[in-house]
């Protein structure tokens, strides 16, 4: 049953009307600020993050481009912050209680979703991909390596902390964090090198992923030669885009992070996305088009969410802003 708001709620009654549409518009509808690919705040951000682990598919309603639904929501809820999220019509709750609810499986249960099993799970690493995530931990400070494997069996590889939701995985020395869904999904998984003319990179290798029309299992990388391709999207390395801009080559160059970041650090001449999203998607889809984030993990989502819209030349830029700054400009703020 869709959650109404009382009487005295102040809601006009079309507003309300509104909003309980939007409400049953999907099986989950999560209002938030930006949208799946590109979240502005970082609590939006963390929610789906949650989401992807569990679901291939959801809706979500950015607040930020109609004030009349982002103030009415919180009314229509009774809740006071986005995001706020739905399932079946009911309210749920916002970042924090939607985090509780993936840690002590209630996510899953409202979902109508088994909790994953995360025992025997077993992952490959050559001794090559070994020396490559030793010399990145470095580059990180240190941080642990996190392997991530959405529902769309979408692969990431990143460096941070250790999580209190993780699954810890100890293969050829390295030990590598997972959540429990991605972990599920990763038994039997091989991480190795692949080389190119630009360089090494790592190339990841999913025995469970959904076999494409040809028959054969999708492949991932993670960094490396220009013409690396992660979940379909082909990974531009930093060095290239330089050339490019050097050479006053034509493309476009689209900062997918929030404000608060931007204002942080930015590469000069970059589009913002969530200022330029529907001009962009009006845009030639013929036009060669690279995606950027702080590391590489939000742009890769929004480039695969233009490549399904028909863009044909669009590239995820590998390391992001980050190795932008390492790499490219040292005047940049790294953060």
């Amino acid at each position: 049953m869709i959650d109404t708001p009382t009487e005295d709620s102040g809601l006009s009654t079309e507003l309300n009307e509104r909003l309980a549409s939007l409400v049953g518009s999907a099986p989950v509808v999560l209002f938030m600020k930006g949208d799946r690919g590109a979240p502005q705040c970082g609590f939006s951000a963390q929610v789906v993050q949650i989401l992807d682990r569990v679901l291939p598919d959801y809706r979500t309603q950015d607040v930020l481009q109609d004030e009349e639904i982002r103030n009415g929501i919180k009314e229509f809820s009774d809740w006071p912050t986005i995001p706020q999220l739905y399932v079946g019509g009911e309210f749920q709750g916002g970042c924090d209680i939607v985090r509780e609810m993936y840690a002590n499986g209630e996510l899953h249960q409202a979902l109508g979703q088994e909790r994953p099993e995360t025992d025997g799970v077993v992952l490959n690493i050559s001794d090559a991909a070994v020396t490559l995530l030793e010399e990145a931990k470095v580059q990180y400070d240190g941080g642990e390596v996190h392997l991530g494997v959405d529902a769309r069996f979408h692969h990431s590889l990143a460096f941070g902390p250790m999580s209190h939701e993780s699954v810890v995985i100890e293969a050829n020395g390295i030990k590598v964090l997972m959540d429990p869904d991605s972990a599920a999904r990763a038994n039997g998984l091989s991480i190795d090198v692949r080389t190119g003319p630009e360089g090494s990179g790592l190339m990841i290798d999913n025995p469970n992923a959904p076999q494409d029309p040809a028959g054969t299992k999708s492949e991932s990388a993670a960094g490396g030669p220009e013409h690396d391709v992660v979940d379909g999207i082909p990974q531009m390395t930093v060095a290239v885009l330089d050339q490019l801009r050097k050479a006053g080559a034509p493309h476009r160059l689209v900062d997918v992070r929030t404000e608060g970041e931007r204002e942080t650090a930015s590469i000069e001449g970059a589009e913002w996305l969530h200022q330029n999203q529907e001009a962009l998607e009006a845009s030639g889809k013929d036009e060669l088009i690279v995606f950027q984030c702080h590391h590489g993990g939000r742009s890769q989502r929004v480039a695969q969410h233009f490549a399904a819209l028909g863009f044909t030349d669009v590239y995820n830029l590998a390391g992001g802003i980050d190795s932008w700054a390492t790499e490219i400009d040292s005047n940049i703020k790294r953060y």
